[in-house]
């Protein structure tokens, strides 16, 4: 008898501690991104200030690589920086403007354009966009290794 007490005081600590786990990563570190009316993109020229609609943002303080977002662009940046290995990172089931399978897809298809839209954000750290032809923009961080085969394309 005493052995299923334990063992089942053991199974409820385990689903309250996943449960705990799963709540911090999918809610707790998260806030919501105040609208924001431009997006910075890395063009040939230097950065070009985009004007967007429809901005849905996400960050945490967590982690460099939680800042999400979502938007159009009213026009499309001339000769952006192409970025080069660019891998959409997942975002939480309720931030749903944010698909990163779509997103990895589009990318691969060539539907979708991967560019810089800063480099170091954070230390080693880069914010990437993926732009649409219809205007739809993407943006993610995104590590950089610094090696040739990865990162912004020469």
């Amino acid at each position: 008898m005493n052995g299923k007490i334990v063992g089942i005081g053991l199974l409820a600590v385990a689903a309250i501690a996943g449960g705990g786990m799963w709540y911090l990563q999918e809610y707790h570190f998260y806030d919501r991104l105040p609208p924001a009316d431009t997006m910075i993109v890395q063009t040939a020229a230097g950065p070009a200030t985009l004007p967007v609609t429809d901005f849905q943002g996400i960050d945490a303080d967590s982690s460099p690589l939680r800042w999400r977002a979502c938007a159009v662009l009213a026009q499309q940046p001339a000769d952006p920086v192409l970025f080069n290995g660019a891998t959409p990172l997942g975002a939480p089931g309720w931030f749903d403007c944010f698909d990163h399978g779509q997103l990895t897809d589009d990318l691969a298809s060539g539907a979708a354009q991967a560019v810089l839209s800063q480099a170091e954000i954070r230390p080693d750290v880069d914010r990437v966009l993926a732009i649409y032809p219809d205007g739809r923009v993407y943006g993610w961080h995104q590590y950089n290794d610094k090696t040739p085969e990865r990162g912004v394309m020469d």
